[in-house]
This record gives C-alpha cells, structure tokens and sequence, in this order.
C-alpha cells in the first residue's frame, strides 16, 4: 500500500519517470501551399504543391470564414498550428489555428 501511495505521489508530481511528452508543432511552409479550401466554420483544408493534404480545425468557430476570404501574417514563412491566427478580409474577425492533420490521399 505504501509503495503505491509513494508511486502515485511521484506521477502527481511528475518524475516518476513517464512524462509526457508534448508534440512537435506542424508547420507549413507558405512557398508549398498552393490552395486552401474553407470547408466549414472551424475548417480549412491545405493544399500543397506535391499534392499532400493538410486539415486545420480551429480552435473555435470562424462565423466569417465561410463567406470572405482570409489572411495570414507568419514569421519565417511557416503557418503553424496551435496559437497562429487568421484574420477574416471584410470582418476582420480573428481566429486561432488548431491542429494540422494530415489527410490520406484518395486511393485511385
């Protein structure tokens, strides 16, 4: 009883040796977006110029998405999920990437 107390007390404060481990945040480099497609309120599909497909679901819902455009302003020339916003051209409503999924490729 005593050694799970003990166990429990170590993982509470995190050096019982299984930590975790946060992701590696996904960028996309600007120079390989060739598209983007604004597939609801709250997600936007990326098109590369290879082909690869990638979706972002925003933090929250983007009321304006759906019908005005967007822009972005990035360091470095990545847009990166998780804390990168856009910003809707009529409303200027700003919005929170979330994260980027990479989309399997249709099978012919």
């Amino acid at each position: 009883m005593k050694t799970i107390a003990t166990l429990a007390a170590l993982t509470a404060l995190g050096i019982a040796g299984v930590t975790p481990v946060a992701a590696a945040p996904v960028c996309l480099n600007t120079f390989y977006i060739d598209s983007s497609h604004v597939v609801d309120p709250q997600t936007i599909i990326f098109r590369m110029k290879d082909g690869t497909q990638w979706r972002n679901t925003l933090r929250t819902p983007c009321r304006g998405l759906m019908f005005h455009g967007y822009t972005y302003n990035v360091k470095h020339t990545e847009l990166c999920d998780y804390g990168q916003s856009i910003r809707v051209l009529e409303t200027h409503e700003v919005c929170t990437l979330g994260s980027f999924t990479k989309i399997a490729p249709a099978h012919a």
